[in-house]
């Protein structure tokens, strides 16, 4: 039920044109409010500081936000003052007014004179490059939150995109089409329907789920893994722990990686991992490029352990000029920007509004990380 009240919040949005945050009287829209709701998750939602009546002020550092959402913000949480525009030594020397901020600001040096922080809100949903910063993660008064599910709609279309590009060969006939020659043949791979073909999502959370859906509508059988014990759709024929992914390998055409990078998904699939595999299994890694041994993975590529990757995400990255990575064939390279879309854009907006809007009322916030999974 949430699935299609999400793809009808969407539907209508896109009818509706570009996503509009201009109102005229003082209550958010429905649309947005219902939209961002259905996005975010509440599952460790925190106050980030209490309000009392009158409310107190409080300040907030942006990196950006548009003329129209700080309008709407000027309606729903006239208590909250909004600073953008900053530069990094201006935030700094700043930094005691801010209550809450974009977390493009929370370096060390920031979080360690920003003594009235109670809130950082990271622009992704993965949070890995902040799991470092010990004033942010040993700080307990400091809500962390993210944009889980923002992304998944674009990020799935990306990952189905360059899964077809190689199960299809388009890779090899584009090149053709930019030599004018009408050739048939001589690809580099058989081409493959996905018809009846096994698909294993790693992480079955936003984005998993997302492609676990395309994937499904592409005729394939869906397995998948996940840390918690949340009920997944009938098309999903298996779900199985993080510890039973070994087990599970050999089953899949297809394996998807959707989970956070963390301490325990970090090199997830090494040698021993691609080894479970099946010969000609094909590989999707949207999620963060150290989940995956490089070295194992072209090592399965040479091999036909794997018939192609797909990578919108590398180890390192970005990838650097001269890495063998580029001169697979099979392999099809984008520089980590899977999640772009007006579709993306317009989740964004709605969610971030939101969690400003219950920021300053002293609501839970949507979307808060538990600092010691990672997610």
């Amino acid at each position: 039920m949430k699935a299609n009240l999400r793809q009808l919040a969407i539907f209508s949005l896109a009818f509706a044109g570009p996503l509009s945050l201009s109102i005229a009287d003082p209550a958010q829209p429905a649309t947005d409010q219902a939209l961002a709701e259905e996005l975010g998750s509440l599952r460790n939602a925190q106050v980030a500081i209490e309000q009392t009546s009158p409310k107190k002020e409080l300040t907030y550092f942006a990196g950006s936000l548009s003329e129209e959402e700080k309008e709407v913000l000027g309606k729903v949480a006239p208590n909250l003052r909004i600073v953008s525009g900053l530069g990094k030594e201006e935030a700094l020397a700043r930094a005691e007014e801010a209550h809450g901020v974009d977390a493009r600001f929370a370096n060390p040096e920031f979080l360690t004179k920003a003594t009235n922080l109670r809130w950082v809100q990271v622009q992704s949903a993965g949070v890995d490059r902040y799991l470092s910063i010990e004033p942010l993660m040993k700080n307990d008064d400091i809500v962390l939150s993210n944009f889980r599910g923002v992304h998944g709609p674009a990020i799935a279309d990306h990952a189905m995109a360059m899964l077809l590009s190689l199960t299809r060969n388009i890779k090899h006939y584009t090149a053709r089409q930019e030599e004018e020659q009408w050739r048939r043949g001589q690809t580099p791979n058989k081409s493959i329907a996905l018809e009846g073909k096994n698909m294993l999502v790693v992480g079955l959370g936003g984005i998993g789920s997302e492609i676990a859906q395309r994937a499904n509508g592409f005729g394939m059988r869906v397995i998948g893994t996940r840390r918690s014990d949340s009920p997944s759709p009938d098309y999903i024929k298996q779900v199985g722990k993080p510890k039973d992914l070994l087990a599970m390998l050999p089953q899949a055409d297809v394996v998807a990686l959707a989970v956070p990078l963390t301490p325990e998904t970090e090199n997830l699939l090494n040698t021993e991992a691609f080894a479970a595999m099946k010969d000609g299994t094909y590989l999707i890694n949207i999620a963060r490029g150290k989940i995956v041994n490089t070295d194992a993975m072209l090592e399965a590529l040479k091999s036909g352990k794997l018939a192609g990757a797909c990578l919108d995400v590398t180890d390192p990255e970005p990838l650097t000029k001269g890495h063998p990575l580029w001169k697979e064939t099979n392999v099809i390279i984008t520089p980590h920007i899977a999640g772009q879309s007006e579709v993306t854009n317009e989740r964004r907006s709605a969610l971030t509004v939101e969690n400003l809007r219950r920021f300053a009322a002293g609501e839970p916030l949507l979307n808060v990380v538990d600092k010691v999974a990672g997610y």
